[in-house]
C-alpha cells in the first residue's frame, strides 16, 4: 500500500486536518434533503399502531370490525397475524455468560409489557385514515401486576414479567481485580456515596421513519430507512421475514440525527417489512413525536453505589462498585440492554493509574419502555460516579480537585496500559489534556474570582472530570458473541472519465459529517480537489459491506478504509499514467487532479485525459497493462479491542440558593481524538455531545408513575437542553494518533456526552460546599438542590 505524510505541518496543502465546509450543507439548507417521509411510491399505504395502554395486560380481544369500515382503510394485522410471517428474535449474545431475554415479537401476542408496545397495526391509504382506524379498534385487556421498581425486580415477592424464564435477572457481572478488601482496609480514607441517572431518551429532529416496498415477482424487499446500519438491517430482516439477505436492499438516504436511538431492532419496523410482504406494496411508517417517547428506545436508567480508598498524599488505592439498571421487558436485539451495564464496570476509574478494584452489574427486567445504547453507552454513568468519588476523596483529604487528579492520572509515558477493569489502552494524553485545559480556563484566576464571589453570596462551582471514550470497536464488541454486526467497513474509489472521483461507503451520514471527512480523505488518497469527489453512503446493494454508524467509527474504521482505498487508486492510476508518458510510476505523482512529474512539480496530464483514453481509448495501450481505475479496501482494527481516546472538561456555573436554579456560566473541554480531520467538525460533535450531556444532567428524565405510566410523554413535560440556556463552549485538543492505522483517527462523537454530566455535577456541588450540600442524583433539577439544601420536604 503506497504511504503518504498526513502531517497537516508537512503539507500546508493537505485537506487532512483542514476546516472545509460539509458537501451535502448547500442542498440540505436549501431544503432538497430527502428523508424517509419525502419518499412517495406507487400503490403506498400507512400504517398507525394501537400501542399498550398498560404496562402489563393480557390481550383478551381484538375487535376490528369497526376499524375495517373506516374509510381509507385497507386491512388490519394483529400480532398473531405478524407471527406467521416473521419469526421472534431473541437479543442474547454468548460472550456475555447468563444473559437472558425473552423471545420478541413485531406486535404484542398474548400480553403486552410496556406502556407503548404495539398491538394492532392498521393499514390505510394515508396516515390520517389509519389513526382513524386505530381509534375505531376495540382492544380489551385484563391487566397484570407491573414491576415498575429495578431495586425489587429480584425479590422473592416481585411478580414475574416472563415466568418462562425463572426470574427477572437479564444479566449479571462481576469484576476483580487485585484485592480490593485489604486495600480498603489500609487507606487512610475512604469515602462512598450512592449516585442515580436519570432514564431518558434520544428526541432525534427526524423520528425513526421506514418504507418497505416488497415485490413479489422478484421475491424483492427495498427498505427506505433511517437507520444507522443498513447491512446489520439487511441481515436481520431477511433472516426473520424468511428472505435471501441478497433479496433485501436497505437504502439510508438523509437522517435527521440518531445518537444511537436508530441502530436498533424496534419491533414496529419489523412490522412494517412483514406487512409489506404480506400485501406486496409500499408501507410507510414514521413515528410521531408522542408515540416516539414510548417506542424509542430509553438508556441511563441506573443506580450506582460507589466507594473509593486513598492514602494521606491522595494516591487512589481502590474503587469500588455496584452498579444496578432496569432496562424494560426485553433485551433490545441485536446489541442487547447489558451492554450499557457491562461498559460502566469497564469504563469506571478508567483514567486513574491504580489496581485494586471490584465491581458488579446487575441487569434486571421492568415494565417500561426498553432501554439500549445511546451515544456514551455508559461513558457518562461510569464518568460521573468515578469523578465524583474522586471529588468526594480530594475533600476528604483536603486536596484541591484539580491536584488530586493531576496526582491519579495515568502517566502520559506510561503507554501501552491495561487498567484495573482488563482495558487495553494504546495511548492516552490526559496529563497534557489536563495542563491544557487549567491553561485554557485560566483555573486560578477562575478560583479567586469564586472566593471573592462566595463574599458577597454568590455562589458559583468549578467541576472537573476526566474521562476516556471507547471508539473503533473490533469484533470483541458484537462479533465475537455471535451477533452480526460487522466491525469492519469498506470504501470503494472511482475515476470516471472526466476526472472526478466517486466514493462509496458503508458508514452512513446521520447529519454528523461523515461526507465530509469521507471527501477529504478521498481526495488526499487519490490527488483530487476535494470538489471533485461525490461520496455516496447508505446502500446495501451498491456500498461495500459494512457496519455503519456507531461507536464513533466513521473516521477511524470507515475514514481508514476510503484513505486505503483512495491510496490503491492512485497507485493503479500511475501505472496507466507510466505507460502513457514513457516514464517511471516512482517518478510521477497526483496533485490536484493532475498527473505531474514528482522532482520537478510540472504538470504532465490531467486526469481527465487518462480517463478518456482508459475509457475509449484503451486500445492505445500496451496489451497486458492494468488499467483498474477502481479500488476497494477494507478495514478493521487488529490490534486493540478498541480505539479509546481521552479528555477533560470542566464546567463553571452559579447555583441559585433560594430557588434551587442552575445558571451554566461557561464549559471548557479538551479531547484528544487521534487524527483531527476536519477541526471545526470535531469541535461542533464535542459541543453537541456536551450539549446532550448536560440535558441528562439537568433536564431530561422519563419519569414513570408506580403502576408503569410514562409521565413525561411530550415536549412540554420532557425537557431538553435549549439554546438560551448553554453556556459557551470551549474546545481545545490534543492529538495522539493510533498507531493500527496511517490514517490515525480515533472518533469525537462521544467525547462531549462521555464528561459534560460530572463536569456539571461537580460544578454543582462546589457551589453549595458552603452548605454541606451535595446532590448525586441527576437529573439536577431546582427541587433536588433544594431538597439538598433542606429548604423544601423530600417527595
Amino acid at each position: 500500500m503506497s504511504t503518504i505524510n498526513l502531517s497537516s505541518e508537512d503539507r500546508p496543502n493537505s485537506y487532512i486536518g483542514r476546516t472545509v465546509p460539509r458537501p451535502n450543507a448547500p442542498r440540505l439548507v436549501e431544503g432538497r434533503g430527502q428523508y424517509v417521509d419525502d419518499i412517495t411510491l406507487p400503490r403506498m399505504v400507512h400504517v398507525a399502531f394501537y400501542r399498550s395502554p398498560y404496562a402489563h395486560a393480557r390481550v383478551e380481544k381484538i375487535d376490528i370490525s369497526a376499524a375495517q369500515k373506516v374509510p381509507g382503510v385497507v386491512r388490519v394485522f394483529t400480532g398473531r397475524d405478524l407471527a406467521e410471517v416473521c419469526t421472534p428474535w431473541v437479543a442474547v449474545l454468548a460472550h456475555l455468560k447468563g444473559l437472558k431475554s425473552a423471545p420478541q415479537h413485531p406486535m404484542a401476542v398474548e400480553r403486552a409489557t410496556w406502556v407503548g408496545e404495539p398491538v394492532v397495526a392498521v393499514v390505510a391509504h394515508t396516515r390520517a385514515a389509519a389513526e382513524d382506524g386505530v381509534a375505531a379498534l376495540d382492544v380489551r385487556f385484563t391487566p397484570l401486576p407491573v414491576v415498575a421498581d429495578m431495586e425489587t425486580a429480584l425479590a422473592p415477592e416481585t411478580p414475574l414479567i416472563h415466568p418462562d424464564l425463572g426470574d427477572n435477572l437479564v444479566f449479571q457481572r462481576l469484576h476483580v481485580n487485585g484485592d480490593p478488601d485489604a486495600a480498603m482496609a489500609g487507606a487512610y480514607r475512604t469515602v462512598e456515596a450512592t449516585f442515580h441517572t436519570g432514564r431518558h431518551t434520544g428526541v432525534c429532529l427526524e423520528p425513526r421513519s421506514i418504507l418497505a416496498s416488497y415485490s413479489r415477482p422478484e421475491n424483492q424487499l427495498t427498505v427506505h430507512h433511517s437507520t444507522q446500519a443498513p447491512h446489520m438491517m439487511q441481515n436481520i430482516i431477511a433472516k426473520h421475514l424468511g428472505l435471501p439477505e441478497g433479496n433485501v436492499r436497505v437504502i439510508c438516504g438523509d437522517v435527521g440525527g440518531s445518537y444511537g436511538i436508530k441502530v436498533h431492532v424496534y419491533p414496529d419496523e419489523m412490522a412494517v417489512a412483514a406487512i409489506s410482504k404480506i400485501l406486496a406494496r409500499p408501507v410507510k411508517f414514521v413515528a410521531d413525536r408522542l408515540e416516539s417517547f414510548a417506542s424509542d428506545i430509553h438508556a441511563r436508567d441506573h443506580r450506582i453505589k460507589g466507594r473509593i480508598g486513598v492514602d494521606k498524599d491522595g494516591k487512589i488505592l481502590a474503587l469500588e462498585i455496584d452498579d444496578l439498571t432496569g432496562i424494560g421487558p426485553y433485551s433490545v436485539y441485536p446489541r442487547t440492554s447489558a451492554i450499557e451495564g457491562n461498559q460502566v464496570v469497564n469504563l469506571c476509574g478508567g483514567p486513574y493509574d491504580f489496581t485494586n478494584y471490584r465491581a458488579q452489574t446487575t441487569v434486571v427486567l421492568q415494565n417500561k419502555t426498553p432501554t439500549c445504547q445511546y451515544r456514551a453507552v455508559g461513558h457518562p454513568i461510569a464518568c460521573a460516579v468515578t469523578e465524583g468519588l474522586v471529588d468526594l476523596a480530594a475533600e476528604a483529604i483536603g486536596m484541591e480537585p484539580a491536584e488530586i487528579r493531576r496526582r491519579n492520572l495515568v502517566r502520559d509515558d506510561a503507554y501501552p496500559y491495561t487498567s484495573a477493569a482488563n482495558m487495553r489502552f494504546e495511548g492516552l494524553s490526559h496529563h497534557a489534556s489536563l495542563d491544557k485545559l487549567l491553561k485554557l480556563m485560566d483555573y486560578d484566576a477562575l478560583r479567586a474570582e469564586q472566593a471573592e464571589l462566595r463574599k458577597k453570596g454568590i455562589h458559583r462551582g468549578i467541576g472537573l472530570a476526566s474521562f476516556i471514550e471507547l471508539t473503533n470497536p473490533s469484533p470483541f464488541m458484537y462479533g465475537i458473541g455471535g451477533a452480526r454486526i460487522s466491525a469492519q467497513d469498506g470504501c470503494t474509489v472511482r475515476l470516471d472519465p472526466d476526472g472526478s472521483v466517486v466514493a462509496l461507503s458503508g458508514v452512513t451520514e446521520q447529519g454528523q459529517g461523515t461526507e465530509a471527512i469521507l471527501a477529504q480523505v478521498v481526495a488526499e488518497g487519490v490527488g483530487v480537489p476535494i470538489e471533485r469527489v461525490k461520496v455516496i453512503t447508505g446502500d446495501t446493494q451498491v456500498t461495500p459491506y459494512g457496519g455503519g454508524t456507531w461507536a464513533s467509527r466513521g473516521a477511524g474504521i470507515g475514514g481508514e478504509a476510503a484513505l486505503q482505498a483512495g491510496l490503491a487508486l492512485r497507485e493503479n492510476i500511475l501505472t496507466v499514467a507510466a505507460a502513457m508518458l514513457q516514464a517511471e510510476a516512482s517518478t510521477l505523482d497526483v496533485v490536484a487532479g493532475e498527473i505531474i512529474d514528482k522532482a520537478s512539480g510540472q504538470a504532465r496530464m490531467p486526469l481527465s485525459e487518462l480517463g478518456r483514453i482508459v475509457y475509449f481509448r484503451g486500445d492505445t495501450l500496451p496489451k497486458g497493462l492494468p488499467r483498474e481505475l477502481v479500488a476497494t479496501r477494507h478495514f478493521i482494527t487488529s490490534d486493540y479491542p478498541f480505539a479509546f481516546t481521552n479528555g477533560v472538561q470542566a464546567s463553571y456555573l452559579e447555583v441559585d440558593v433560594e430557588t434551587g436554579f442552575v445558571k451554566l456560566l461557561k464549559h471548557w473541554c479538551v479531547e484528544d481524538c487521534g487524527r483531527i480531520i476536519n477541526p471545526q467538525l470535531v469541535d461542533e460533535q464535542v459541543r453537541g455531545g456536551i450539549v446532550q450531556g448536560i440535558g441528562g444532567a439537568l433536564f431530561e428524565h422519563c419519569i414513570y408513575s408506580e403502576d408503569g405510566q410514562l409521565l413525561t410523554a411530550n415536549m412540554a413535560d420532557y425537557l431538553v437542553p435549549m439554546a438560551a440556556e448553554m453556556p459557551d463552549m470551549v474546545v481545545g485538543h490534543v492529538e495522539t494518533p493510533t498507531k493500527e492505522s496511517l490514517l490515525g483517527a480515533k472518533g469525537a462523537g462521544e467525547a462531549g456526552t462521555a464528561g459534560a454530566p460530572a463536569a456539571v455535577m461537580n460544578a454543582i456541588n462546589d457551589a453549595l460546599k458552603p452548605f454541606k450540600a451535595r446532590v448525586t442524583a441527576m437529573p439536577f433539577t431546582p427541587e433536588r438542590i433544594l431538597n439538598a439544601l433542606g429548604t423544601v420536604p423530600t417527595r
